[in-house]
């Protein structure tokens, strides 16, 4: 008898042992950096969202000034753009680039070359979300010409 009580009780506890609660993390907490000039031009300011703690998925909020882009880059496994503030153009390699505006979500397949950013008038702001694979999320390339970014 004991010793069934004393299982029944450890079988009852075990949830609760490895329950989780829900964190909240505070927007000021996550504070912006200034993009690197190797991958951004203009003024680029990323905050991370969350790390690669859901499945390998990261996500960061991107404020690009007017005038700022990424560099043409690609991604592993896709990457998914929400388009929280302003206005912006996002380009696929060799099409016309599309404008972005808030609402928007924007899907870049696996693999294909693409960059996204500001108006040359306009901010915007954006949730980018993609998936780690093999320890990357991305694959940066040369950066957009003035040329080809007002073309």
């Amino acid at each position: 008898m004991i010793r069934t009580v004393t299982t029944l009780a450890v079988l009852l506890a075990a949830p609760a042992a490895v329950a989780q609660s829900m964190e909240l993390t505070p927007a000021e907490s996550r504070a912006a950096t200034i993009g690197s000039s190797d991958t951004f031009t203009g003024t680029a300011l990323v905050a991370p969202v969350f790390g690669p703690d859901m499945g390998d998925v990261s996500a960061g909020e991107v404020t690009f000034l007017p005038g700022a882009r990424s560099a043409w880059h690609t991604h592993p496994a896709g990457q998914k753009l929400v388009v929280t503030a302003g206005s912006g153009w996002v380009q696929e390699r060799g099409q016309p680039k599309q404008l972005m505006q808030a609402g928007d979500v924007i899907w870049c397949p696996p693999g294909i070359e693409h960059w996204h950013g500001a108006t040359d008038k306009t901010h915007v702001t954006h949730f980018a979300i993609q998936q780690v694979v093999d320890g990357s999320a991305v694959t940066w390339g040369e950066k957009v010409s003035d040329a080809d970014y007002l073309e």
